[in-house]
Protein backbone atom coordinates (compact mmCIF):
# COMPACT_ATOMS: atom_id res chain seq x y z
CA UNK A 1 0.00 0.00 0.00
CA UNK A 2 1.47 3.38 -1.01
CA UNK A 3 -0.61 5.54 1.35
CA UNK A 4 -2.58 4.36 4.38
CA UNK A 5 -4.59 7.02 6.24
CA UNK A 6 -6.23 6.00 9.52
CA UNK A 7 -8.77 8.09 11.45
CA UNK A 8 -7.16 11.45 10.66
CA UNK A 9 -8.67 14.48 12.40
CA UNK A 10 -7.20 17.98 12.19
CA UNK A 11 -8.35 20.84 14.40
CA UNK A 12 -7.53 24.53 14.00
CA UNK A 13 -8.75 25.85 17.31
CA UNK A 14 -12.39 24.80 17.39
CA UNK A 15 -12.62 24.41 13.62
CA UNK A 16 -12.43 20.81 12.38
CA UNK A 17 -10.64 20.79 9.02
CA UNK A 18 -10.62 16.98 8.79
CA UNK A 19 -13.00 14.68 10.60
CA UNK A 20 -11.93 11.05 11.12
CA UNK A 21 -10.71 10.44 7.55
CA UNK A 22 -9.52 6.96 6.58
CA UNK A 23 -8.24 6.01 3.11
CA UNK A 24 -5.93 3.59 1.38
CA UNK A 25 -4.23 4.27 -1.94
CA UNK A 26 -2.57 1.38 -3.72
CA UNK A 27 0.73 1.42 -5.51
CA UNK A 28 0.39 2.71 -9.08
CA UNK A 29 -3.01 4.36 -8.62
CA UNK A 30 -3.75 7.85 -9.88
CA UNK A 31 -6.37 9.34 -7.57
CA UNK A 32 -8.28 12.59 -7.94
CA UNK A 33 -9.10 14.45 -4.73
CA UNK A 34 -12.10 16.77 -5.11
CA UNK A 35 -13.95 19.06 -2.76
CA UNK A 36 -15.22 22.63 -2.34
CA UNK A 37 -12.93 25.35 -1.02
CA UNK A 38 -12.23 24.67 2.65
CA UNK A 39 -13.20 21.00 2.40
CA UNK A 40 -9.83 19.84 3.78
CA UNK A 41 -8.01 18.71 0.62
CA UNK A 42 -4.83 20.75 1.10
CA UNK A 43 -4.80 19.99 4.82
CA UNK A 44 -4.85 16.26 4.08
CA UNK A 45 -2.02 16.60 1.58
CA UNK A 46 0.08 18.61 4.04
CA UNK A 47 -0.41 15.90 6.67
CA UNK A 48 0.61 13.12 4.26
CA UNK A 49 3.77 15.03 3.35
CA UNK A 50 4.68 15.70 7.02
CA UNK A 51 4.26 19.44 6.52
CA UNK A 52 1.79 19.61 9.42
CA UNK A 53 0.81 16.98 12.01
CA UNK A 54 -2.72 15.64 12.49
CA UNK A 55 -4.55 16.27 15.75
CA UNK A 56 -5.40 12.57 15.97
CA UNK A 57 -4.91 9.54 13.74
CA UNK A 58 -1.96 8.40 11.65
CA UNK A 59 -0.62 8.04 8.13
CA UNK A 60 1.84 5.57 6.62
CA UNK A 61 3.56 6.12 3.28
CA UNK A 62 5.18 3.08 1.67
CA UNK A 63 5.08 1.45 5.10
CA UNK A 64 6.74 4.34 6.95
CA UNK A 65 4.95 6.13 9.80
CA UNK A 66 4.71 9.95 9.57
CA UNK A 67 5.54 10.27 13.29
CA UNK A 68 8.20 7.59 13.73
CA UNK A 69 9.86 7.79 10.29
CA UNK A 70 9.08 11.26 8.92
CA UNK A 71 12.41 11.56 7.09
CA UNK A 72 11.82 8.26 5.31
CA UNK A 73 8.31 9.40 4.39
CA UNK A 74 9.70 12.58 2.84
CA UNK A 75 12.17 10.55 0.79
CA UNK A 76 9.28 8.57 -0.69
CA UNK A 77 7.19 11.62 -1.63
CA UNK A 78 7.41 14.34 -4.24
CA UNK A 79 5.17 17.31 -3.38
CA UNK A 80 3.87 20.19 -5.48
CA UNK A 81 1.96 22.59 -3.19
CA UNK A 82 -0.89 24.74 -4.47
CA UNK A 83 1.29 27.87 -4.56
CA UNK A 84 4.27 26.63 -6.54
CA UNK A 85 7.38 27.90 -4.66
CA UNK A 86 10.13 28.73 -7.16
CA UNK A 87 13.23 30.92 -7.17
CA UNK A 88 12.43 33.15 -10.14
CA UNK A 89 15.99 34.50 -10.51
CA UNK A 90 17.45 31.01 -10.92
CA UNK A 91 17.79 29.21 -14.24
CA UNK A 92 15.71 26.04 -14.66
CA UNK A 93 18.64 23.63 -14.72
CA UNK A 94 20.38 25.51 -11.91
CA UNK A 95 17.25 25.35 -9.75
CA UNK A 96 16.73 21.62 -10.29
CA UNK A 97 20.41 20.94 -9.60
CA UNK A 98 20.03 22.94 -6.37
CA UNK A 99 16.99 20.85 -5.34
CA UNK A 100 18.98 17.68 -6.09
CA UNK A 101 21.71 19.01 -3.77
CA UNK A 102 19.16 19.36 -0.97
CA UNK A 103 18.48 15.64 -1.39
CA UNK A 104 22.22 15.05 -0.82
CA UNK A 105 22.90 13.44 -4.19
CA UNK A 106 26.45 13.17 -5.43
CA UNK A 107 27.53 15.16 -8.52
CA UNK A 108 26.81 12.37 -10.99
CA UNK A 109 23.40 11.70 -9.48
CA UNK A 110 22.54 15.40 -9.54
CA UNK A 111 23.41 15.69 -13.22
CA UNK A 112 21.59 12.48 -14.16
CA UNK A 113 18.42 13.24 -12.18
CA UNK A 114 18.31 16.87 -13.34
CA UNK A 115 18.55 15.84 -16.99
CA UNK A 116 16.02 13.04 -16.46
CA UNK A 117 13.30 15.25 -14.98
CA UNK A 118 13.93 17.95 -17.60
CA UNK A 119 13.18 15.33 -20.27
CA UNK A 120 10.20 13.87 -18.39
CA UNK A 121 8.55 17.26 -18.01
CA UNK A 122 9.32 18.59 -21.49
CA UNK A 123 11.63 21.35 -20.30
CA UNK A 124 14.51 20.76 -22.72
CA UNK A 125 14.03 24.04 -24.59
CA UNK A 126 13.54 26.01 -21.38
CA UNK A 127 16.33 24.48 -19.30
CA UNK A 128 18.73 27.42 -19.75
CA UNK A 129 16.15 30.16 -19.17
CA UNK A 130 15.45 31.98 -15.92
CA UNK A 131 12.33 30.65 -14.21
CA UNK A 132 10.96 34.20 -14.06
CA UNK A 133 10.95 34.31 -17.87
CA UNK A 134 8.74 31.22 -18.21
CA UNK A 135 4.99 31.06 -18.82
CA UNK A 136 2.70 29.80 -16.05
CA UNK A 137 2.51 26.41 -17.75
CA UNK A 138 6.26 25.95 -17.84
CA UNK A 139 6.60 27.14 -14.26
CA UNK A 140 4.16 24.39 -13.28
CA UNK A 141 6.35 21.93 -15.16
CA UNK A 142 9.37 23.15 -13.18
CA UNK A 143 7.39 22.64 -9.96
CA UNK A 144 6.51 19.09 -10.98
CA UNK A 145 10.14 18.47 -11.99
CA UNK A 146 11.40 19.52 -8.55
CA UNK A 147 8.83 17.19 -6.96
CA UNK A 148 10.24 14.33 -9.04
CA UNK A 149 13.95 15.08 -8.66
CA UNK A 150 14.50 12.41 -5.97
CA UNK A 151 12.58 9.79 -8.01
CA UNK A 152 9.83 9.40 -5.36
CA UNK A 153 7.38 6.50 -5.31
CA UNK A 154 4.48 8.86 -4.52
CA UNK A 155 3.60 12.21 -6.12
CA UNK A 156 1.30 14.63 -4.29
CA UNK A 157 0.09 17.37 -6.65
CA UNK A 158 -2.07 20.17 -5.25
CA UNK A 159 -3.85 22.08 -8.06
CA UNK A 160 -1.10 21.34 -10.63
CA UNK A 161 -3.01 22.92 -13.55
CA UNK A 162 -4.38 25.99 -11.78
CA UNK A 163 -4.33 29.05 -14.05
CA UNK A 164 -3.18 27.27 -17.21
CA UNK A 165 -4.56 28.04 -20.65
CA UNK A 166 -6.35 25.25 -22.63
CA UNK A 167 -3.23 24.17 -24.54
CA UNK A 168 -1.15 24.06 -21.37
CA UNK A 169 -3.91 22.07 -19.64
CA UNK A 170 -3.79 19.36 -22.26
CA UNK A 171 0.00 19.15 -22.16
CA UNK A 172 0.30 19.00 -18.36
CA UNK A 173 -2.53 16.44 -18.09
CA UNK A 174 -0.78 14.20 -20.59
CA UNK A 175 2.48 14.59 -18.69
CA UNK A 176 0.75 13.53 -15.45
CA UNK A 177 -0.77 10.49 -17.19
CA UNK A 178 2.68 9.50 -18.43
CA UNK A 179 4.13 9.85 -14.93
CA UNK A 180 1.39 7.62 -13.50
CA UNK A 181 2.97 4.66 -15.29
CA UNK A 182 5.81 4.84 -12.76
CA UNK A 183 4.33 6.63 -9.72
CA UNK A 184 1.41 6.59 -7.33
CA UNK A 185 -0.24 9.99 -7.80
CA UNK A 186 -2.66 11.89 -5.56
CA UNK A 187 -3.99 14.88 -7.46
CA UNK A 188 -6.11 17.71 -6.03
CA UNK A 189 -8.06 19.90 -8.43
CA UNK A 190 -11.22 21.95 -8.92
CA UNK A 191 -11.45 20.93 -12.57
CA UNK A 192 -13.87 18.01 -12.95
CA UNK A 193 -12.85 17.30 -16.55
CA UNK A 194 -9.27 16.89 -15.38
CA UNK A 195 -10.23 14.09 -13.00
CA UNK A 196 -12.37 12.40 -15.67
CA UNK A 197 -9.50 12.62 -18.16
CA UNK A 198 -6.63 11.60 -15.88
CA UNK A 199 -7.74 9.82 -12.69
CA UNK A 200 -8.89 6.22 -12.44
CA UNK A 201 -10.26 6.79 -8.95
CA UNK A 202 -12.06 9.78 -7.43
CA UNK A 203 -12.33 10.79 -3.77
CA UNK A 204 -14.66 13.62 -2.79
CA UNK A 205 -14.21 15.43 0.53
CA UNK A 206 -16.84 17.77 1.99
CA UNK A 207 -16.72 19.46 5.39
CA UNK A 208 -13.65 17.45 6.32
CA UNK A 209 -15.21 14.05 5.59
CA UNK A 210 -14.94 11.58 2.73
CA UNK A 211 -18.37 11.56 1.08
CA UNK A 212 -17.48 9.54 -2.05
CA UNK A 213 -14.70 7.14 -3.02
CA UNK A 214 -15.06 5.08 -6.18
CA UNK A 215 -13.68 4.21 -9.58
CA UNK A 216 -14.11 7.36 -11.69
CA UNK A 217 -15.95 5.60 -14.54
CA UNK A 218 -18.28 3.86 -12.09
CA UNK A 219 -18.91 7.07 -10.16
CA UNK A 220 -19.89 8.94 -13.32
CA UNK A 221 -22.35 6.34 -14.62
CA UNK A 222 -25.17 8.44 -13.17
CA UNK A 223 -24.06 11.64 -14.95
CA UNK A 224 -21.04 13.88 -15.38
CA UNK A 225 -18.59 14.19 -12.51
CA UNK A 226 -19.68 17.81 -12.09
CA UNK A 227 -23.31 16.71 -11.63
CA UNK A 228 -22.31 14.01 -9.15
CA UNK A 229 -20.10 16.49 -7.28
CA UNK A 230 -22.91 19.05 -6.98
CA UNK A 231 -25.36 16.42 -5.86
CA UNK A 232 -23.04 15.13 -3.14
CA UNK A 233 -21.64 18.45 -1.85
CA UNK A 234 -24.59 20.78 -2.36
CA UNK A 235 -27.51 18.35 -2.27
CA UNK A 236 -28.47 19.91 -5.62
Amino acid sequence: MSISITNITKLYGEQKALDNVSLEIKKGEIVGLLGPNGAGKSTLMKIITCFIPPSTGNVKVCGFDIFENSLEVRKKIGYLPEHNPLYLDMYVREFLYFIASIHKMNNNEKKERTQRVIEQTGLEKEANKKIGQLSKGYRQRVGIAQAMINDPEVLILDEPTSGLDPNQLVEVRQMIKNLSKEKTILLSTHIMQEVEAVCERTIIINNGQVVADDNTKHLTQGGSLEQIFRKITLND
